[in-house]
C-alpha cells in the first residue's frame, strides 16, 4: 500500500531591525553657495581590480566607527554601504513527497540565499507548525530522533540518520554557513516545533558579510509500515534577521 504526503507551504517573514535617529549636520552657505552635511575632502572614489573592489574617502574628519555604553556611532561616508538592501530567498515555497512507500526514505531540497553587504551579522531561522499532519484527524508522522540511541537527535544537534527502520522527518544543511553540528549529509535534525512550545532553530548565521551565501536544506520523511494512509501537510516558516 502506497502513502502520499500532499504539499506543504514554508511561508517566508523577512524581520529587519534597524536603529533610527535623527542627527543634525552643519550648513555652510553664503548669497552664492551652500553645502549640506559639511564635509570637504581632498579625494573618493572607486577602484577595482580582477581580484578587489575598494571604495575610498580621503581627507574625511572624524570618520570612523564610535561606541559607548547604549549606542554605536559610524561616523563618514563609508558607512553609507550598512544601508544596502538585506536579502533572503527560498528556491521553492512547496514541497511535494508524492507517494511514500513504508522503509523507503524520500528527500527533496531548498536552497536558502542571503545578501548582506552591509555591516553587522544575520541569522535565519526556522520552525514547523506543527508535525506533519492529516486534516481533521489525529494521525501525524512524528518528527525524526535519527538513529536513536547514542544517535538520538534534538532541534538544536544533528546526528545520524541512515537506518531505514528509523522513521520520522527532519532535515538536513549544507552549504555556507550553517551550524557545525551538520557535519555531513547524514547529519539530520527535527524540526523545532511551534505548536509544542520550542523556539526555532538557527539554520544559517555569521558574522561576515557577503553576496549570496547559499546553504541548502534537504528534508526527509521515512514512515513505517503502520502508519495511517492519507495526506500529511505542515507548515515551516522562515525568519531572516539582519543587524546594522
Amino acid at each position: 500500500m502506497k502513502y502520499k504526503i500532499i504539499p506543504f507551504s514554508l511561508t517566508l517573514i523577512i524581520s529587519l531591525i534597524s536603529l533610527i535617529t535623527i542627527t543634525n549636520a552643519q550648513n555652510m552657505n553664503s548669497p552664492r553657495y551652500k553645502i549640506q552635511f559639511g564635509n570637504i575632502n581632498i579625494g573618493s572614489g572607486k577602484k577595482q581590480s580582477t581580484n578587489y573592489n575598494l571604495t575610498t574617502t580621503l581627507g574625511q574628519t572624524a570618520a570612523q566607527e564610535f561606541q559607548s555604553s547604549g549606542y554605536i556611532l559610524k561616523a563618514g561616508f563609508q558607512y553609507i554601504y550598512t544601508l544596502y538592501p538585506f536579502s533572503f530567498s527560498l528556491s521553492k515555497t512547496q514541497v511535494n513527497f508524492g507517494s511514500l512507500i513504508p522503509e523507503s526514505p524520500v528527500t527533496d531540497q531548498i536552497t536558502l540565499t542571503v545578501s548582506f553587504p552591509g555591516a553587522g551579522d544575520y541569522q535565519v531561522t526556522v520552525v514547523e507548525k506543527g508535525p506533519l499532519k492529516q486534516l481533521n484527524s489525529s494521525y501525524y508522522i512524528p518528527d525524526t530522533i535519527c538513529d536513536g540511541g547514542t544517535n538520538t537527535c534534538s532541534e538544536t544537534i544533528a546526528k545520524p540518520w541512515t537506518l531505514n527502520t528509523a522513521y520520522g522527518f527532519g532535515y538536513n544543511m549544507s552549504g555556507q554557513d550553517i551550524p557545525s553540528d551538520f557535519i555531513d549529509n547524514t547529519y539530520f535534525r527535527p524540526f523545532a516545533d511551534e505548536l509544542a512550545g520550542e523556539p526555532p532553530a538557527v539554520v544559517m548565521t555569521s558574522s561576515n558579510v557577503g553576496k549570496n551565501k547559499q546553504a541548502t536544506m534537504t528534508l526527509k520523511v521515512n514512515i513505517s509500515s503502520t502508519q495511517a494512509g492519507g495526506n500529511y501537510q505542515t507548515v515551516l516558516l522562515f525568519t531572516a534577521t539582519p543587524s546594522f
